[in-house]
This record gives structure tokens, C-alpha cells and sequence, in this order.
């Protein structure tokens, strides 16, 4: 694996782990405020209790956390899974009017703290492409 694509796998992928790790266990008061909030851009979450949002969440991004942290894992792969992570948090800003200013994209002062999960998809989706440049070299190795 080279360097750039350890640091773009190691560092969101320490973050996503530890969160997911802090959220074990939570009480059900906590659960179900993240559940709401969650409910603005992925509507399906409304349908679990909680209790099971809660398991969802903590599991998810243990899941997502180590799917990145993990050499083994294919970096396409778990782009995919970073991509499809931080799809639900970019989904949660745009659908929270107070998280934007008048124009709908530039972040509120409440919306700065939740912008930054951009960041989280642009990273996914470099990983995502950036596995299929090794095949392109290889091909090029080849064909001299």
C-alpha cells in the first residue's frame, strides 16, 4: 500500500473506529436524539427502536473504521464503505435548513461542525479511485 493511500485510509479510519467504539453502550436518551437527527437524511432509521439505532450506528462505524484501517481490505472497498458513510452525514446537512446559510450550500454556524463530513466523502471517493491506478501502471510496465 503506498503512503498517500495509508494516511487517506488511516486517518478518517482512527476517527470513524473511535467513534463507533465511544458510541457502544449508549444510553437511550442518546440513541434516539442522534436517531432524530439521523432521520433528516436517511429517513429508514425511524423505523428501529433506539436501542437498535444505537447498535446500528456504534456497529456501522466500527465496521466502516475497520474496513479502513485494515491492509488487508481492498482500498476500492473500503472507499466504497467510507463513500456510503459520509453519503448519510452530507445527506443529514442538506436536509437541516439551520445547517446552511440562505443559499443552501455554504455551512451555518451551526452547520460548520457537520460540513467537514464533505470531507469524509471526497477522501472515500479518492480512495475509490485511486485503486484503480495501480492497474493502469502495471498495464504500462507490461506493454514496454
Amino acid at each position: 500500500m503506498k503512503l498517500d493511500t495509508a494516511l487517506l485510509r488511516a486517518v478518517p479510519g482512527a476517527f470513524i473506529l473511535n467513534s463507533g467504539i465511544g458510541k457502544l453502550g449508549m444510553d437511550e436518551e442518546s440513541a434516539a436524539g442522534l436517531q432524530q437527527m439521523a432521520a433528516n437524511g436517511v429517513p429508514f432509521v425511524e423505523e428501529m427502536t433506539p436501542a437498535q439505532f444505537g447498535k446500528f450506528l456504534s456497529y456501522g462505524e466500527i465496521a466502516v473504521g475497520a474496513a479502513l484501517l485494515l491492509p488487508f481490505v481492498p482500498t476500492r472497498l473500503a472507499g466504497a464503505a467510507l463513500t456510503t458513510f459520509s453519503a448519510g452525514l452530507v445527506a443529514n446537512y442538506f436536509s437541516i435548513d439551520s445547517m446552511t446559510q440562505d443559499d443552501g450550500i455554504r455551512p451555518s454556524e451551526d452547520g460548520i461542525p457537520v460540513a467537514k463530513d464533505t470531507w469524509l466523502a471526497a477522501i472515500g471517493l479518492a480512495l475509490m479511485f485511486t485503486a484503480g491506478d495501480k492497474k493502469k501502471k502495471k498495464t504500462k510496465k507490461n506493454k514496454k
